[in-house]
């Protein structure tokens, strides 16, 4: 027997009922924004993908070679994709462009609780507009989907150019920088410390960089970050960037977070995440602002913000719902060619009216078919003989109560 892929997963028809209806209400939110769906292939060359998206992801990739040699990757992500559709097909387009998608990515990595080596990601891309004001829409959109499936969550928002600031004054290089970033990322000071300590800077650059990674409260704790700061220009420019961005985040209660480092290198302003408060696969979200990630791509300079949901993280924390249907069995009372027929005709008219119908069709006798009803839960089940269907009716068995009632073959749409 075959057992499937380690880190994959199969759904069975009940789970996938209620993912479906979880994308259709984050699809409804993303699209009252005005945003667009795209789907981008589910491999891209190599040279892509390991193009900007950081070491560790690098070494999670799959990774094969294509029968002409070329070697190529399934997408660990889904913005270097969106970046290399814009350049093909979208960059004289009218700004900003809003693009949205929903779809499968992959990690050579670790299974554990929320984190598959198969898993789901939606998110939007925002690309062209510089102002703060896309910024806050794009947070107001990430948290606005959580909102519609009843997510219970935390938003942590920083800024990647505050300790940008402190690294430029002492002359960190940009491999210093990813390093520390990543460490950051992973939550790991004490690997930090030493890091900074086997590059040898100076006493002043660790203390700063500790102590802003220790703020993290509401909008009040930024006056404190500013008197850390007041030396360091660039960082305070940055400050204010993520204040003005803050004036248009609808929610006060948010987490202003310096650590959050996020694990992909082509970041370079605003970030954020966003945690859910059940126990496990906390992180539901992430993402930022991407401003030069198009012309390292090949593009001219073009201002770009987005966000990605973790999809299968979302639905391990949303609480768990039912998920109800209203199915109609419709059975003929013998094994009857004319019957069977019939029966076909009556499901097709049903079905136009947007019942959810099926015929049975293992030519069960009418016990066996009331049993088969019930261990589905379907609730209506049409019977089908020749004495009703001459008088232009069909019986309807109401599976709750047992009741059962004649009903004429034009008011059966209304009736079921």
């Amino acid at each position: 027997m075959f057992s499937r892929p380690k880190g994959t997963r199969d759904f069975l028809p009940k789970e996938m009922k209620k993912r479906r209806i979880v994308e259709e209400k984050l699809r409804k939110v993303f699209e009252s924004y005005n945003f667009k769906e795209i789907l981008t292939p589910t491999f891209e060359s190599f040279q892509l993908l390991s193009k900007k998206t950081g070491e560790e992801i690098r070494r999670q990739l799959f990774v094969f070679k294509d029968h002409g040699g070329r070697e190529m990757g399934l997408r660990p992500e889904i913005t270097s994709s969106v970046v290399r559709l814009y350049l093909n097909e979208l960059k004289n387009y009218p700004k900003p462009l809003k693009l949205y998608y929903f779809a499968n990515c992959f990690r050579y990595e670790n299974p554990q609780a929320g984190r598959y080596r198969e898993f789901w990601q939606m998110g939007c891309e925002l690309i062209g507009s510089k102002y703060p004001i896309a910024d806050g829409e794009v947070i107001n959109l990430a948290m606005d989907g959580l909102d519609a499936v009843g997510l219970e969550y935390e938003t942590h928002i920083g800024h990647l150019g505050v300790l940008k600031g402190v690294f430029e004054r002492f002359n960190i290089s940009e491999e210093e920088e990813l390093n520390i970033r990543r460490l950051i990322d992973k939550e790991d000071y004490r690997g930090l410390g030493d890091y900074l300590e086997s590059i040898e800077t100076s006493q002043e650059l660790k203390d700063t960089v500790f102590t802003l990674l220790k703020f993290k409260g509401d909008r009040e704790i930024l006056g404190e970050v500013k008197e850390v700061l007041k030396d360091y220009p660039l960082s305070l420019q940055a400050l204010e960037n993520l204040e003005e961005i803050l004036e248009f985040v609808k929610k006060e209660d948010v987490v202003i977070n310096f650590g959050i480092a996020r694990g992909l290198d082509y970041y370079t302003g605003m970030v954020f995440e966003i945690y859910g408060k059940r126990e496990g696969a906390k992180q539901v979200c992430g993402g930022g602002r991407y401003d030069n990630l198009i012309e390292l791509f090949g593009g001219e300079p073009t201002p770009a913000v987005g966000f990605a949901y973790g999809f299968d993280r979302i639905m391990l924390n949303i609480p768990d719902f039912e998920v109800e249907e209203e199915v109609i069995l419709i059975v003929p009372v013998k094994k009857d060619r004319g019957l069977l027929k019939r029966s076909l005709q009556i499901a097709d008219e049903l079905r136009r009216k947007g019942k959810v119908v099926e015929v049975d069709l293992m030519n069960r006798r009418l016990n066996k078919a009331l049993n088969y009803a019930n261990a589905l839960g379907i609730k209506k089940v049409v019977i089908v003989g020749e004495r009703e269907l001459e008088k232009g009716m069909v019986l309807v068995r109401d599976m709750r109560t047992g009741e059962q009632v004649g009903v004429k073959l034009e008011e059966l749409g209304e009736f079921v």
